[in-house]
C-alpha cells in the first residue's frame, strides 16, 4: 500500500550554509593577507612600516593549540604564545559539543574547498557512471582509520609530556615562529610538497573529501566530540516513503534512510538530507534527551554565535593578542632557517634557558 504524505514546505539551509562558508573563507583570506603584511615586516627588519601580527592565524596551528589546551588543565594558565589558537580551538570543541562535526560543513575553509571540489567530481562521475562513485567497504573501513591513528599519534606524543616539558616547547623558538615557518612553507613550495598537494586535489576528485574522510586529524577529534552532542537527525519511519533521497543527498554516504537516529562520526550536521526529505516532519533535528525538534534555523545561528561568542570571550579578556614584541620576532627571523622541532626534552630546554629564568622571576614576584 502506497503511504500518503504531506509535502515538507521547509526551506532548505544549505543557500545559508554556503553563504556562511564563503564569509569565513573571506576572513581566513584577509588574515592571510594581515599575515603576509606582517612577515614584510619581518622581513625588511624594520625598514617597512610596522605591521600586527594577526591573532586569527593561529587557527591554523592545531597542534599547538591543543598543546595549550592541555597545558591549561595541567596549570590553569593561558599560556600567551599563541592564545588565540588556545580559543580558536574551544570555539570548534564548543560547536561540537553542541551540533555535532558541524565545524567542519559550516566554518573549515579547507572543508569548503573540499566540498567544491566534490561537487565538481561528482557531477563528472555523473555524467559516466549515472550515479556517484564510492569506495568499496574493505578501502573504506580501512583507510577512515588512517586519521585515527594520525590523532592517536599526535594525542600520544602530547598528553606524554610533562607540564615542564610543554611550557618549554610552547615558549620555545621554534613555536613562537611556527606561524611564520609554516608561511615560507605554502610561499616556496617543494616539488615534493606540490606532488602530495596535487595528488590530493585529484584523489578529492575521484573520491569526495578525501582529505576530511581518510586522513584530517582535527575531523578524527570532532567527530568523537560529536558523539556527545545531543543534536541528532532523526528519522520517523511511520511517514518515510523510502526514497533514498536523504542517503543520496549525504556527502559522507551514510545511509540515512536505513537509521532512526543518524549517530556517525561522520556525519557534519550540514542538514543535506534534511533538506531533501520530501515529506513534512519525516527527517529533522533533534534533541535527543528532550525529544523536542531543533530548528534548522537555529542550527545556523547556533554554530555561528558559539564559534564568535568563545573566541569573543578570549579578546574581551585580554587573552588574543600573544605576548611576544617585535623584537623578539625580529631577532628570531634572522636565524629562522636554524630554528628546527625539538627533537627531546632536552633539546627544548637548552632552547628556552631565558624562558625558564624569565618564569622563575615571575613566580618570584607573585609570592
Amino acid at each position: 500500500m502506497k503511504k500518503s504524505f504531506i509535502r515538507n514546505t521547509d526551506k532548505p539551509v544549505q543557500k545559508y550554509r554556503f553563504i556562511v562558508q564563503s564569509l569565513f573563507s573571506l576572513l581566513c583570506i584577509w588574515i592571510g593577507v594581515e599575515f603576509y603584511l606582517f612577515v614584510t615586516y619581518l622581513e625588511s627588519g624594520e625598514a617597512a612600516a610596522f605591521y600586527n601580527r594577526p591573532p586569527g592565524v593561529e587557527g591554523f596551528l592545531p597542534i599547538s593549540a591543543l598543546m595549550s589546551t592541555v597545558y591549561f588543565f595541567q596549570t590553569g594558565e593561558i599560556h600567551q604564545v599563541h592564545p588565540a589558537g588556545f580559543f580558536i580551538l574551544l570555539a570548534i570543541i564548543g560547536v561540537s559539543l553542541v551540533f555535532g562535526k558541524a565545524f567542519c560543513s559550516w566554518l573549515c575553509p579547507v572543508g569548503f574547498l573540499s566540498e567544491l571540489v566534490g561537487d565538481f567530481g561528482e557531477r563528472m562521475w555523473k555524467k559516466i557512471f549515472k550515479k556517484r562513485v564510492k569506495l568499496p567497504k574493505f578501502l573504506d573501513y580501512p583507510l577512515r582509520s588512517l586519521k585515527y591513528i594520525l590523532l592517536l599519534f599526535f594525542a600520544y606524543a602530547i598528553f606524554s609530556m610533562s607540564e615542564i616539558a610543554l611550557y618549554y616547547f610552547l615558549s620555545g623558538p621554534y613555536n613562537i615562529m611556527a606561524d611564520v615557518k609554516m608561511w615560507y612553507f605554502f610561499a616556496g613550495i617543494s616539488k615534493f610538497a606540490l606532488i602530495v598537494i596535487a595528488i590530493l586535489f585529484v584523489l578529492s576528485i575521484l573520491i569526495r573529501s578525501f582529505w576530511c574522510r581518510f586522513l584530517c586529524p582535527y575531523g578524527a577529534l570532532l567527530g568523537l566530540i560529536g558523539f556527545l552532542s545531543p543534536a541528532k537527525i532523526k528519522r520517523n519511519p511511520v511517514s518515510c516513503i523510502d526514497c533514498g533521497l536523504c542517503t543520496k543527498a549525504c556527502p559522507s554516504f551514510i545511509k540515512v534512510d536505513k537509521v532512526l537516529t543518524v549517530r556517525s562520526d561522520e556525519c557534519t550536521s550540514c542538514m543535506s538530507c534534511v533538506d531533501a526529505c520530501p515529506v513534512a516532519d519525516t527527517l529533522e533535528v533533534k534533541n535527543i534527551f528532550t525529544k523536542k525538534k531543533i530548528n534548522k534555523k537555529l542550527i545556523v545561528v547556533g554554530v555561528v554565535l558559539i564559534f564568535i561568542a568563545i573566541t569573543g570571550f578570549g579578546i574581551l579578556t585580554g587573552n588574543w593578542q600573544n605576548n611576544v614584541p617585535k623584537e623578539t620576532y625580529l631577532e628570531l627571523h634572522k636565524n629562522l632557517e636554524s630554528i628546527g622541532h625539538p627533537t627531546s626534552t632536552a633539546d627544548i630546554q637548552e632552547l628556552n634557558k631565558a624562558s625558564e629564568k624569565e618564569k622563575s622571576n615571575e613566580h618570584k614576584k607573585i609570592r
